[in-house]
């Protein structure tokens, strides 16, 4: 029995590299068979592949997956991110099957206008010296590697995933700072393309955010830290899911919150 949703968004998967979590985005796309799909940027990782490859049979379990969703009339479209910025060449061209856009407009079940993008068009406007930038990819590099063997370890003692990094960002200052701005860039981007809202990934922390107009800021998360998804169920209301050893829905629209207290499961409707 196969649960269904009108669309899902997924973002920043970062295949080809240790940190992502395919086995959880498998079982999500084993278990929710969506009618459009948006792969939001940084399906692959590009850049860190250049160093180090790491292609696990289930990463490449998820490749097959997409594919095999496109074969069962499933809509997928892939909006490259700045970390897969060499598919943006592609724009406008189908890669087996799956067409290549470098921004869509997605129109809600109850008629409502979103821009979709990666997201990594808005880094101008939360600009920070290159120094400690790049200190804070280190850090977060190494957030990532004490993150797997930490669930590594309370997977042996029968816990489920727990993101670190995603509790540190929502617990310091200054990365709360950082991500108040971007959803501030991102609202006024959407007010300016005078449309309901704006979905993105690229920060790693999924949410919502509402300005008083009304413009929805939307973020899916990420698949390296997080485990969220975006959904859009047949009413057009948005979701963002966390799928992992425990799926829960962690917050409905409006939201309001970027690391909301779990809410109870959320409904899908069935195939038989």
């Amino acid at each position: 029995m196969l649960e269904t949703c009108r669309t899902l968004f997924i973002s920043d998967v970062h295949l080809g590299t240790s940190a992502c979590q395919a086995d959880h985005l498998l079982d999500l796309l084993e278990q929710v068979r969506p009618e459009t799909l948006y792969l939001v940027g940084d399906i692959v990782d590009l850049e860190a592949m250049r160093k180090r490859v790491v292609l696990t049979s289930t990463q490449q379990r998820v490749v097959a997956r997409f594919l095999e969703l496109v074969q069962d009339g499933v809509e997928v479209i892939y909006i490259p991110g700045n970390h897969d910025a060499f598919f943006r060449r592609f724009a406008g061209q189908s890669l087996a099957g799956i067409p290549v856009r470098l921004h869509a407009t997605h129109v809600t079940a109850d008629g409502r206008r979103f821009h979709v993008a990666h997201g990594d068009e808005f880094d101008h406007a939360v600009h920070c010296p290159r120094a400690l930038a790049m200190l804070g990819d280190w850090l977060h590099g190494a957030l990532l590697s004490l993150n797997r063997w930490l669930n590594g370890l309370r997977r042996l003692m029968g816990f489920p995933y727990w993101s670190l990094a995603g509790y540190l960002k929502a617990h310091v200052g200054k990365a709360q700072a950082f991500i108040r701005r971007y959803e501030e860039a991102v609202l006024k981007e959407a007010r300016h393309r005078q449309l309901d809202g704006y979905i993105c990934g690229h920060i790693h922390v999924g949410g919502f955010r509402q300005s008083e107009e009304g413009i929805l800021y939307c973020n899916d998360g990420d698949w390296v830290e997080h485990c969220t998804a975006l959904v859009e169920d047949r009413d057009g209301q948005l979701s963002l899911w966390h799928w992992s050893e425990s799926p829960r829905c962690l917050a409905r629209e409006p939201g309001g919150c970027r690391v909301p207290e779990p809410a109870s499961p959320p409904v899908f409707a069935r195939t038989h």
